[in-house]
Order: C-alpha cells, then structure tokens, then sequence
C-alpha cells in the first residue's frame, strides 16, 4: 500500500447529475444509453446517463488512489471507466443486506448511510475522501467515531454532479495531508 489517500467514488449524483432537469442535459455531460444489471428486458428503455468526459482525466490527475464506491459495483468498470477515459478501478463491494437497503432520506428517521460501515471497514484506517449524493452529518460522525485517520465525506449535488470547485475541494484536502502539524478534520464537507 502507497501513502496516497483513496478516493471512493459514487457514480449517481457525482458523476451522472440524476437529480437535473430530464429534458436538460448539463453542460459538458454527454448522453448515454446503458443496460447494467436491472435494465436487461429488451422492452425497457435503456437507462439514460449523463457523464462529462473530462470527469476521468481530472479525477486521475488527483493524488489518490481511486475506488468505486457504488450500486454499479463492477460494472461501473463495464459502463462508466470507458467514457471517461478510467482504467477498471478497484470496487467495493456491499453485503447483500445493505446493497438492498433504501436511502436515509426514505426513511421515518434520520440514520447512517447503508453504505457507510463498509466504507469505513474498507479504508481499515487509511487516509480517505469519498464522494457521495447521499451523505449527511451522521455518517460523518459515524466516520468520526470508527475510523482511525484522515476522512474528508465530500456531498456533491445530485443535480449538478462534480464540478470545478470539487475537484479543488479534493486536491486540497490531499495536499494538506502532507503538511506537517495540519492534519484534516474528519468530516470537512464542500456543498452546494
């Protein structure tokens, strides 16, 4: 294992706008057309994405070590790596209970994001940002209370995905982990 800090990515919300207008494709998004697992009759429509292929080359020139961290799980090396210039990246992959579990934001109550304990148990204490529509203050202070080093939780927008400030956001964040005596708080978060 490297130094460098992982970036954990989520594909819905920071990579593909979900949340924009449907009849408004963002600025430098292009439009495809995919069928990942879930959208294989061949009477659904295939599922409609938005990825701005400039994504890729920004997200490699970070200093991280990239990993994807969503529902795609291997497929987003099928179907997102490819327009966005992206090598197949290593995967994180959800137990079976929390893969199926709904969003916080359907529930009665807040609680943590299904997605956070195996987040924190794949960093196993290395340095990590993660990139994520669905995050909220008690991941953070979940995050803050399991895992042992540096964490930036990172909310993009689902309407707006990943712009320039994020990527700026991220650069940061890393380079201050080599500044000596600044370490990062854990849950510094950029919203818009």
């Amino acid at each position: 294992m490297n130094g460098r800090p992982l970036l954990l990515i989520d594909v819905d919300g920071p990579l593909n706008p979900w949340a924009a207008k449907p009849s408004r494709r963002p600025e430098g998004y292009l439009t495809y057309r995919m069928r990942p697992t879930g959208w294989k009759h061949p009477r659904q429509k295939p599922l409609r994405v938005w990825l701005n292929p400039e994504h890729g080359p920004q997200l490699m020139a970070l200093p991280f070590d990239l990993v994807w961290a969503t529902t795609w799980t291997h497929e987003a090396n099928e179907w997102i790596s490819p327009p966005l210039g992206l090598p197949d990246l290593p995967v994180i992959t959800w137990p079976d209970d929390e893969r199926t579990a709904p969003s916080p934001y359907w529930k009665p109550e807040p609680t943590v994001f299904w997605k956070t304990r195996t987040i924190v148990e794949y960093a196993a204490g290395r340095p990590f940002a993660w990139i994520d529509d669905d995050l909220t203050d008690l991941d953070r202070a979940y995050v803050a209370g399991h895992h042992d080093g540096p964490a930036l939780l990172h909310h993009v927008h689902p309407r707006l995905g990943l712009l320039p400030d994020d990527f700026e956001a991220l650069a940061a964040w890393a380079k201050s982990l080599t500044t000596k005596g600044d370490e990062p708080e854990i849950g510094t978060s950029h919203k818009h």
